[in-house]
């Protein structure tokens, strides 16, 4: 948490936090002075996403085109997100053990603030799986 608040700080920006533990329970919340609404629900659906999917969000982006395979799969488990802004937090030995989600600002500073969180404690990416090719 304190780490994406310092990106956020650091980048001017009003931010929602979400981190969520191995059980896709959320663990810690914060919502930044002046941050928009919607910056409750987005970020904890950013954060549960990693783990639904098991592919940080960001790279979820080819979901959106309609001729995609796996269109609309965000509106699948209750819905996720497949915009940046979530990704895992993973050790070194490839175990996720949460992730974090935020919004509040553009996609690339979304981004930006959800890996300075999740860079403190973890690597942010998981190996790749033969079903994630």
């Amino acid at each position: 948490m304190d780490g994406a608040l310092k990106k956020a700080e650091s980048t001017d920006t009003r931010m929602g936090i979400a981190v969520v533990d191995s059980g896709v329970a959320l663990k810690a919340f914060y919502r930044m002075d002046d941050a928009w609404v919607g910056s409750i629900d987005i970020p904890t659906k950013k954060a549960r996403t990693p783990f639904i999917s098991a592919y940080p969000v960001e790279k979820q982006v080819n979901c959106l085109s309609p001729v995609s395979l796996i269109y609309g799969i965000e509106h699948s488990n209750d819905g996720m997100i497949t915009f940046p802004g979530g990704v895992p937090i993973v050790d070194d030995e490839a175990f996720m053990s949460g992730a974090i989600g935020v919004n509040g600002s553009s996609v690339e500073n979304d981004d930006l603030v959800a890996h300075a969180g999740a860079e403190i404690i973890s690597v942010c990416d998981l190996p790749e799986h033969l079903w994630r090719t």
